[in-house]
């Protein structure tokens, strides 16, 4: 008989801390999701002002919210981890989760922002670069960043949802910083 195996601690932890997150909201009518998975501006002298900073990547609206960014974290996630190592993924979420938290307190006073959308966009952003080799720039790269982040600057300007299209864009640029990143340092490292 197969045993089963928790192979990918950071993305695996991730997904079920969001369906925690989501649970408790439910549970709560949503003041948990507020007050804890959603990031907002609000007093700095307010110590879960500055948790929610990088709790709100855990928050989700509802079901089909969660299941839109888990299913994309938990088939693009785990490679990555595998390829790159758990702590570095690790601060690459919450690298993301801090940007784009600060950019949304900074630029949009009035709205409050929860979900994984943005770093699924890192993610996906990075994923793009596993075919890097001797620092050429891989086309994957290349087609990703015109779809995906085209895609969003042309939703940024054209509608006026309940997305925040910066967030995947801020959440793509540290895909690519990244990517080009953990190039660099693996070709220094071999040489």
């Amino acid at each position: 008989m197969k045993k089963l195996q928790y192979n990918s601690p950071v993305i695996l932890t991730f997904a079920l801390l969001s369906l925690g997150a989501l649970l408790l909201g439910r549970l709560t009518g949503g003041k948990s999701t507020l007050l804890l998975f959603a990031v907002y501006r609000a007093p700095l002298s307010d110590p879960l002002a500055w948790a929610r900073l990088f709790l709100h990547v855990l928050g989700h609206s509802g079901w089909s919210h969660y299941l839109g960014n888990m299913l994309l974290l938990l088939v693009i996630g785990p490679p990555l981890e595998e390829k790159y190592g758990s702590r570095p993924l690790l601060a690459g979420i919450a690298l993301t989760a801090l940007l784009t938290g600060l950019l949304q307190v900074a630029l949009f006073p009035r709205t409050a922002l929860l979900g994984a959308s943005g770093v699924v966009f890192m993610l996906i952003v990075l994923t793009s670069f596993s075919g890097m080799k001797d620092g050429r720039i891989p086309l994957t790269f290349v087609l990703v960043t015109a779809l995906y982040l085209g895609r969003e600057l042309i939703a940024a300007v054209t509608q006026t949802d309940q997305i925040s299209q910066l967030t995947h864009i801020l959440g793509g640029a540290v895909g690519a910083a990244l990517g080009f990143y953990f190039q660099k340092h693996r070709n220094g490292a071999t040489r």
